[in-house]
């Protein structure tokens, strides 16, 4: 669909086309007369040439004649080269206007050669009367050739004024094919601009006239456009646009009468979620709860109860509160903490925590509840199924352009199946934890975080343990958005 484009090009074409043509045919004519008045000027600067070489013959003689050295001797010789080779060009021009004085001109220039070489011979000889004689008869050869210059020229003037007049007249030849191409260039313009103008506004009056019967609500009408550019394409998608509303409008009568039902059913989900709402226990009442209970713990003298107690709440507290942002890293070691403290009141003796940690790092920022579902997971596959518990080494290192944190326990180990599909977020692992947050959400959590996807690694070995690298880096590449990573 693109004939309203090439119309545009057709007509840049057309345009292009005849300013190509005008400017060639003025450039031929102008070539043509350029080289013609050059050749013209050749032969006028030719002839002055011949002028101009005999005066410094003569002046080379006169000094040669004066000072009969090599070096005037040189310089006498090259004119009389250079007179030479300008006699040669000269016989070139000649035509039935300068064929008689031509040849005079010639003839004049080999008697001024003859007499210059006599008088220099003269010289030699040391018979000074005769090369002085020799010497005045070459300065009027000289001025012989001065005249006959002259009346070469005039002549030449004379044979190619009606060449110059030519020129005038073909000057004004040129403005006049100049006006009428205006006229042509300007007359095609319009025609095809009126063409062109009409081949869009046709389609675009009609496409108006069916919108006009769209909006009264005449939406049977089919709309039908004779072109052949894009206007046309618009037509079909405009009359399509009508058939789904017409469909859209069956369908909204076919639901309407619904309606009253979908009605009667919202009003008993509101009910019933009202119920359920009414049913949930406030978290801040929990809080409370707990926090009164762990007091009165302590003032009966259970502070472990007590401890334990507000271990809870605060691990509670984290869990609602810290989702949905970035959190540090020492915030993340402090609910670590109370959730041990919660599972060695479980596990006792069977639980066993070592803590290796670099309190420099722990100012690097990571998504909330990232560490404690690791830590419940090793719990979960390595002290809970073991009867005789197990242990959980808990690190934090500095590694240069990244925090290294490791979680390493000694249970049952890992699959490499299960490995992998964890690191590629295929499936959710241990639904079950407290959080209800999984190993998996955790790695995409982390990967979103970071934007990069080595900031996790996990290396086990069956019936050997687990252990869980994360390379925190300690500036972030991208932003956090944590309520889509929370959606995902």
């Amino acid at each position: 669909m693109n004939s309203i484009q090439k119309k545009i090009l057709t007509l840049s074409a057309i345009v292009l086309f005849i300013m190509v043509l005008i400017w060639v045919v003025l450039i031929y004519y102008n070539q043509k007369t350029q080289d013609q008045y050059n050749r013209i000027l050749q032969r006028y600067l030719q002839m002055n040439e011949v002028t101009a070489t005999s005066n410094r013959m003569v002046t080379a003689l006169n000094n040669y004649l004066q000072d009969p050295s090599q070096l005037h001797l040189g310089e006498l010789n090259e004119s009389k080269r250079r007179l030479q080779e300008a006699q040669g060009q000269i016989s070139r021009l000649q035509n039935g206007g300068n064929a008689f004085t031509l040849t005079n001109y010639v003839n004049l220039i080999d008697s001024f050669v003859e007499s210059t070489n006599r008088s220099v011979k003269s010289a030699d000889e040391k018979n000074n009367e005769d090369s002085l004689n020799y010497f005045t008869e070459a300065t009027r050869f000289s001025n012989y050739i001065s005249d006959t210059t002259l009346t070469l020229l005039d002549k030449e003037l004379k044979t190619y004024d009606q060449f110059y007049r030519g020129i005038i007249e073909q000057s004004e030849e040129l403005k006049k094919l100049g006006l009428w191409m205006l006229a042509l260039i300007t007359v095609l313009l319009l025609v095809f601009t009126y063409w062109f103008s009409l081949s869009i506004t046709r389609p675009i009056q009609k496409l108006t006239m069916a919108a006009k019967e769209l909006s009264r609500g005449r939406f049977d009408l089919e709309i039908e456009v004779p072109s052949n550019d894009e206007i046309s394409f618009l037509a079909k998608t405009f009359d399509r646009m009508r058939i789904n509303i017409n469909n859209l409008i069956s369908e909204i009568q076919q639901k309407a009468q619904l309606e009253s039902e979908l009605q009667k059913n919202k009003l008993l989900l509101q009910e019933s979620q009202l119920r359920s709402l009414q049913s949930q226990i406030n978290p801040h009442f929990l809080f409370n709860t707990l926090d009164t209970l762990s007091k009165k713990a302590y003032l009966e003298g259970s502070e472990e109860t007590s401890d334990l107690l507000a271990s809870v709440a605060g691990l509670l507290r984290y869990n609602l509160k810290r989702l949905d942002r970035s959190v540090s890293l020492y915030d993340e070691v402090k609910v670590i903490l109370q959730y041990i403290d919660i599972q060695k009141a479980r596990f006792t003796d069977r639980l066993r925590f070592v803590q290796e940690t670099d309190r420099s790092c722990f100012h690097v920022q990571l998504p909330g509840l990232t560490l404690q579902p690791i830590i419940e997971n090793a719990v979960i596959h390595a002290v809970e199924p073991l009867e005789e518990g197990g242990s959980i080494t808990f690190r934090v290192r500095d590694g240069e352009d990244a925090v290294i944190v490791e979680i390493e326990d000694n249970g049952v180990g890992m699959p490499e199946d299960k490995i992998r599909n964890i690191l590629e977020e295929r499936v959710p692992v241990a639904e079950g934890h407290s959080t209800g947050i999984g190993f998996s959400n955790v790695v995409r959590r982390l990967r979103l975080f970071y934007g990069r996807d080595d900031v996790i690694d996990i290396r086990s070995e069956l019936g050997r343990g687990t252990k869980v690298i994360l390379k925190l880096p300690k500036e972030r590449g991208i932003g956090y958005d944590a309520q889509a990573v929370n959606r995902g």
